[in-house]
């Protein structure tokens, strides 16, 4: 990004700044204020984000020093898979939010001049709605939200019936749900099941960290049998939402519905809570994940991912439907358990 006097790049009448140490608060106002905003524009991902040697590149505009628009950038450089700049990696939303079009446009014009300026790949924005639609779009993933409903779901008659047999199975098990565990719990039945999935597991220093910054509204719910667990999720709690954002079962757990009943856990304790908004997160086309929130009666929203390209000839495919990583993954999920541990973080942490 050019460097201007004040470290900001101006574009008419908005000055576009570097995020300081001393920016959060107003940075973290200006979410809380603007409805576009996700849990994911926090400023605490900023130094969550650094915590895996990435460099961050957060800005935002003002106007006669109101802040404006926001717009969070971390840039992620790997052999395996490339130089990216990205809103916002290990998210599933990002891009610019901003409280008028002149703001987002000084946003997008420096963040495409920064991105020029690193020699990136690519710069990705993870829009959640369309936005900069003259750039490529990639339609790879959707996103399944939906309110609950305001009479509870008790009774089980708000949930379609396939998955309303399958919490049936998990309650005649006697599966039983605390909302209070510990990272600890929560890192070894999600490290056996990302394994299962071929998928290096980011480092546990990561969890530790996402709890710190979020406290209470970082939550985590262990669903066992006779003390064993057998599935955990970590969920975020922002604004009138939830989202179930890190979640994993053990093979055993299939046998009782687990992942069901865990689910179903969480849409009680986020009405418990006052919260009417469920995430169940972003899934690829044509995947099981993505059958399984269809069948719980949640409708696929498309993620309009945009890119702006700089060395790449095309939009990225960093994605494990991509027939290259097959072999990868193959082998990833023979892996004994203590290696992939042990192996994960160091690949995990640059697949963003």
């Amino acid at each position: 990004m050019p460097d201007h006097a004040n470290d900001g790049y101006s574009v008419n009448a908005c000055i576009v700044r570097r995020f300081e140490e001393g920016d959060a608060k107003r940075w973290d106002a200006f979410v809380a204020a603007t409805p576009q905003a996700t849990f994911f524009h926090l400023a605490a991902w900023r130094s969550i984000i650094e915590g895996l040697h990435h460099r961050c590149h957060y800005l935002y505009a003002e106007r006669q020093g109101v802040v404006t628009g926001i717009l969070p950038l971390a840039e992620i450089h790997s052999w395996l898979f490339g130089h990216a700049l990205i809103s916002t990696p290990f998210c599933v939303y990002g891009g610019v939010v901003a409280a008028d079009p002149e703001s987002e446009a000084c946003l997008v014009q420096a963040a495409a001049a920064l991105a020029d300026e690193l020699r990136v790949d690519y710069l990705e924005l993870r829009n959640r709605e369309p936005r900069q639609t003259d750039w490529p779009i990639k339609h790879l993933y959707v996103t399944f939200r939906k309110s609950l409903p305001s009479e509870g779901i008790d009774d089980l008659k708000a949930i379609p019936m396939k998955r309303r047999n399958k919490i049936r199975k998990g309650i005649n098990a006697s599966l039983e749900t605390r909302h209070d565990g510990s990272v600890a719990e929560f890192y070894r039945v999600y490290t056996e099941s990302v394994r299962n999935l071929g998928t290096p597991v980011l480092p546990r220093r990561w969890f530790e960290r996402l709890r710190r910054a979020f406290g209470t509204d970082c939550e985590i719910t262990m669903i066992t049998l006779q003390g064993r667990p057998l599935a955990t999720v970590m969920s975020f709690y922002f604004r009138d939402e939830v989202h179930t954002y890190y979640a994993g079962s053990v093979r055993s757990g299939r046998t009782v519905a687990a992942n069901d009943f865990m689910y179903w856990a969480v849409m009680q304790r986020a009405l418990e809570r006052g919260v009417r908004l469920f995430d169940f997160g972003r899934s690829k086309q044509d995947t099981g994940s993505y059958d399984f929130k269809e069948q719980w009666g949640f409708q696929p929203e498309p993620l309009p991912y945009a890119y702006h390209l700089v060395r790449a000839k095309e939009v990225p495919n960093v994605s494990p439907t991509n027939r290259k990583y097959h072999l990868f993954i193959e082998g990833w999920k023979r892996l004994p358990l203590p290696v992939s541990r042990a192996l994960g973080p160091f690949l995990a942490r640059n697949l963003g």
